[in-house]
């Protein structure tokens, strides 16, 4: 059994795994037949001592920095493991990402070894070798041959080294946040930051342990996905099965039929959607069960929050459960214990009716400055609407500085064993979000309740002020907009303006029925132009925000785009934060003509 708070480092936590979970599955990885090929924590506990001793050879050690581009995979684990073996530093960079980005961050955090997934990558990055920088060696993950890891991990076969144990402090790796705006900051994490995140994690979900299993397709790259899933599950001992790509996501969950699933709120949503839309398709008396299911969840769930029961809500929701919601659980593997959600607000309604039908869902917060890790909610306390408590050692602190006086709103700041060391040559950036005495400025908007419950009501800076005086926190009134069955994503804006206006992506395979009834082109250029999918868009969008928020957050005109926002076309970070200076910078015309006209 694994112990609390201890051990303070990823290379001995790494390793007591081993040592007690080695037969263990840890690794799936989907072969040409469509199903899936397990590696257990010797087998890859292995690969991680031969190629540490590889790095050795190479001249890697402490204080050194090794790079990776690739997607998740058993090789991604491998390099990064055996880089903290020797006490070095590790930098994971996303493979859809721009060459320039890519060539920042090499330089930035003084690469020395560079591993790359596929040779189209390893020719856009070879010509660093000639700089005469640090980058010294780029080894290719894909092949066996000369120059590749494989041929890294014999040579430390041949040549084995011992693993060298990091202090608490010493940093990890840089994990770079893609931003919003500007160059990535490279955010330091120390061992220690890392590990009193794991051990809170586990703390908070003590149901969880080695016979575990996940589907993992969060990129490792990020810290959200590297934290919360890789390592936390490593020091569990449990599995995890490596989704073959996004496309796959549904057939790989039926195969690995996992109890834990680490997502985002997209997931969620996308599923719900699908739901929902099949439900209107098919009518009659699917309709009916899932109508009456839903009703009666709902009333379960009320009645036993006050301790009451009822036998023919029971009844309903048994009928609804065995021949409707069964089958949703099935979308999932039907193993499904824990799905934790965060990276962005899930929508209280959609959480609550998974939970409802049995795919309880916990949301959490965090930031790659806090490693990431800072509240959840968990199978103890779980109130919808929030993003849970604070993790164990953590102490959130709400600066109300410049509210008004009977606010309880204000800048949520951070202390614990969990904040980050500072970003990587960036000191002017690390005075701006650390305080005095050490605690990090999130830069989000909050309050606290009563029962230590958190609770994100906008992100300051994304808040602006129309020309009434009155301010508008977005993010709240464009999680309930896209609640709404025809809209997929939405933006509002309205900085210094007399109302505001809402850019909208619509769902098109649902809006495309409607369109189809009302003799409108189907194709989504026709569909955005149309008078009568705007007009039926603005009235669904007054009429969902009327009892929720004030006329003046209600937007009064719409745009409606034909393209989602995405990371392809830069709309979108890497963990799907929207870029609103990007799209204002590439719709800002069509959103004065709006106001113009």
């Amino acid at each position: 059994m694994y112990q609390l708070d201890k051990p303070d480092n990823l290379v001995e936590m790494l390793e007591d795994s081993i040592a007690i979970h080695g037969a263990n599955e840890w690794f799936g990885v989907k072969n040409r037949d469509n199903a899936y090929q397990w590696y257990t924590y010797k087998q890859v506990g292995t690969r991680i001592d031969n190629l540490r001793g590889g790095l050795a050879s190479i001249g890697i050690g402490r204080g050194d920095t090794v790079g990776i581009i690739s997607n998740n995979s058993v090789e991604w684990a491998v390099a990064c493991y055996a880089t903290y073996g020797r006490s070095a530093r590790f930098v994971p960079m996303y493979e859809a990402e721009l060459v320039s980005t890519w060539e920042y961050i090499i330089r930035d955090s003084s690469i020395k070894v560079l591993f790359v997934s596929k040779p189209e990558i390893y020719g856009k990055v070879r010509h660093l070798l000639d700089e005469g920088a640090n980058l010294r060696h780029v080894i290719l993950i894909e092949g066996d041959g000369t120059g590749s890891m494989a041929e890294l991990e014999r040579t430390g076969e041949d040549s084995p080294v011992a693993s060298i144990i990091p202090s608490s402090g010493e940093i990890a790796g840089l994990i770079y946040t893609s931003g919003t705006t500007g160059d990535p900051k490279g955010v330091l994490l120390s061992h220690g930051n890392i590990t009193s995140n794991i051990h809170a994690i586990i703390k908070c979900f003590h149901v969880l342990n080695e016979t575990d299993r996940t589907l993992s397709f969060l990129p490792w790259a990020h810290s959200y996905g590297q934290v919360c899933e890789l390592h936390s599950v490593m020091r569990l001992g449990a599995s995890y099965g490596l989704a073959e790509s996004p496309a796959t996501i549904v057939n790989d969950l039926a195969l690995i039929r996992p109890t834990l699933l680490i997502s985002v709120p997209r997931i969620f949503n996308r599923v719900y959607d699908a739901i929902r839309a099949k439900m209107e398709q098919d009518g009659g008396l699917p309709r009916m069960l899932f109508n009456m299911g839903v009703s009666s969840g709902i009333k379960r769930r009320k009645l036993a929050r006050a301790g009451k029961n009822s036998v023919l809500t029971n009844c309903a929701f048994a009928i609804a459960d065995k021949l409707v919601f069964k089958k949703i659980r099935d979308k999932f593997g039907g193993r499904l214990r824990v799905a934790l959600t965060g990276s962005a607000a899930i929508n209280p309604k959609i959480a609550e009716f998974f939970s409802d039908v049995g795919v309880p869902i916990y949301e959490a917060f965090g930031m790659t400055e806090a490693s990431p890790g800072v509240t959840t909610n968990t199978p103890d306390y779980n109130r919808s609407g929030s993003c849970g408590k604070a993790f164990d050692k953590v102490t959130l602190v709400i600066d109300r500085a410049g509210e008004d006086g009977d606010s309880n709103e204000g800048e949520l700041i951070i202390y614990g064993p969990n904040v980050m060391k500072g970003y990587h040559n960036k000191p002017e950036e690390t005075r701006r979000v650390m305080t005095d005495d050490g605690g990090l400025r999130t830069g989000d908007r909050a309050f606290i309740d009563e029962e230590g419950f958190m609770f994100i009501t906008g992100r300051i800076k994304e808040s602006f002020k129309l020309e009434n005086g009155k301010y508008v926190f977005p993010a709240a009134i464009e999680a309930e907009i896209m609640m709404n069955k025809y809209v997929d994503q939405a933006m509002i804006c309205g900085l210094n303006k007399p109302y505001t206006v809402c850019i909208i992506v619509p769902d098109f395979s649902i809006l495309a029925a409607f369109a189809a009834g009302n003799d409108i082109p189907a194709d989504n250029a026709g569909m955005v132009r149309s008078g009568r999918v705007i007009s039926l868009l603005e009235t669904e969008i007054r009429n969902q925000l009327a009892k929720k928020f004030g006329s003046y957050e209600t937007p009064k005109r719409i745009l409606i785009l034909p393209e989602a926002f995405s990371v392809d076309n830069g709309m979108l970070t890497q963990s799907f934060k929207l870029k609103r200076k990007k799209v204002m910078e590439k719709y800002g015309a069509d959103i004065e003509a709006l106001y113009a006209g």
